[in-house]
């Protein structure tokens, strides 16, 4: 008892050191982070908060204006806050101009400021969760602070996710806190330190990515309440990446009940959880048609009509797919000349090879849903940012901390049991008991 307790405290004290290192990181640049759309989510935030649409409109602005004048010398991904060379003061008349402009042409309604067009700003109207997360952060500590702050409690959080569905996939302490750093050191950490809605929806996949482990390590009532609550919540923040996250799931998840299945091993947690995550690829459909939010024919239409200020195209989908065509090709060169997204995720091609862990679907199936999401965006100016495609860096996030525990052994051939699937190093006195509890 003293040993296992020593031993949890260790792990307390390396998860609390990593996350104050990283805020500390975070301290370098606290402002300098905000995107052009950092502005739709701030003005709904404080629409919220009691402002009305034009102050609100106005505070965004004024923000998104200045937000970058004492950033860190070391640039920070998505900061084009301004076009360059753009003065503070030419910023806000260039924006206090375009939404007098909408205003006069109809955009009247909604929660966030008239930046644009209304059937372009429609899209942010159906993210109502991101802004209503900013609310008690932006409340108490202002625009600057609260958004930086709200960053950091959203990058700290699906770190924390990452370290508890290694441990709870049978892996190490050391390689689940190897998988806290990843996370924090990867894309995935810089996006969720952003000021818009992906990096609160990664978290909240994190937590579903947890739950799914959970499922499938037979704790069907704590899995099942990650997955749905995870799913429920990613609906209001980004419902989009929730829909591909829990297909990408069920998908994955009802192959590898069917690969068990011919094994002679025991699938039935599998199949439960792909059958629970089917039916909520059916419910987030459902909700965002039923609620009239853009679907996916209105995102071919944004790209293609360079956000609706074009006439639509009868038919978007042959000069979609050439956009996918263009945007492929040009990613995969990107990738050739800095290779490090590739690298990694050989790194995790050799640990799928090398270890039996029930994260390891689970993560290929995050990263599914992240090509599928960059898939459904083939936007040249995304090339060289993360946002869009984060989720496939869960993958290496989730899989390459395994690397550091000795390979599982191999189960004796006897049909129908349950796979062995804890990849960290079990202590001698588990015995097979153990083993039958973990489950496929």
């Amino acid at each position: 008892m003293p040993n296992i307790r020593r031993t949890q405290r260790l792990g307390l004290i390396g998860m609390v050191l990593i996350a104050v290192a990283f805020a500390g990181l975070q301290l370098t640049a606290v402002t300098g982070r905000a995107s052009p759309d950092t502005k739709n989510y701030l003005s709904y935030a404080l629409s919220l908060s009691g402002d009305s649409r034009e102050e609100a409109g106005r505070r965004a602005i004024a923000y998104s204006c200045a937000s970058g004048q004492h950033a860190s010398l070391s640039p920070v991904p998505w900061t084009n806050r301004k076009t360059v060379g753009e003065s503070e003061e030419s910023c806000l008349r260039r924006l206090n101009d375009s939404v007098a402009y909408w205003t006069r042409h109809g955009n009247t309604e909604g929660m966030t400021a008239p930046f644009a067009n209304q059937r372009f700003m429609a899209i942010f109207e159906a993210r109502p969760g991101y802004p209503l997360f900013l609310v008690p952060f932006v409340a108490v500590f202002g625009m600057t602070w609260g958004l930086w702050l709200a960053g950091l409690v959203v990058a700290l959080a699906g770190s924390v996710c990452v370290l508890l569905t290694l441990r709870a996939a049978g892996a190490s302490r050391r390689a689940g806190l190897a998988g806290q750093a990843l996370f924090l050191a990867l894309p995935t950490g810089t996006v969720a330190m952003n000021p818009l809605s992906d990096g609160l929806s990664l978290a909240l996949g994190t937590a579903v990515v947890l739950g799914c482990v959970l499922l499938l390590r037979d704790r069907p009532r704590t899995g099942a309440a990650f997955v749905a609550g995870g799913l429920v919540l990613m609906f209001l923040v980004r419902y989009s990446q929730a829909l591909l996250l829990a297909a990408a799931l069920a998908g994955v998840l009802v192959l590898r009940s069917g690969w068990l299945r011919l094994k002679q091993r025991q699938f039935t947690p599998v199949l439960r959880a792909a059958g629970l995550c089917a039916g909520l690829t059916v419910g987030i459909y459902a909700g965002a048609h039923l609620l009239g939010w853009p679907m996916g024919e209105d995102s071919a239409q944004d790209l293609l009509t360079h956000h609706y200020q074009r006439p639509d195209l009868p038919n978007p989908w042959p000069e979609f797919f050439v956009q996918e065509g263009v945007f492929w090709s040009a990613w995969l060169r990107r990738q050739a000349a800095s290779p490090v997204l590739p690298v990694l995720l050989a790194l995790s091609a050799w640990a799928l090879l090398r270890r039996r862990s029930v994260v390891l679907p689970i993560a290929l199936a995050a990263g599914a849903a992240g090509l599928l999401n960059q898939a459904g965006h083939p936007n040249l100016g995304q090339l060289y940012g993360f946002r869009l495609i984060v989720f496939l860096w869960l993958l290496p996030a989730l899989a390459i901390p395994l690397l550091l525990d000795r390979p599982a052994r191999e189960p004796s051939p006897v049909p129908a049991q349950p796979e062995e699937v804890g990849s960290g190093q079990r202590d001698g006195r588990v015995g097979v008991a153990q083993q039958s509890r973990e489950g496929t």
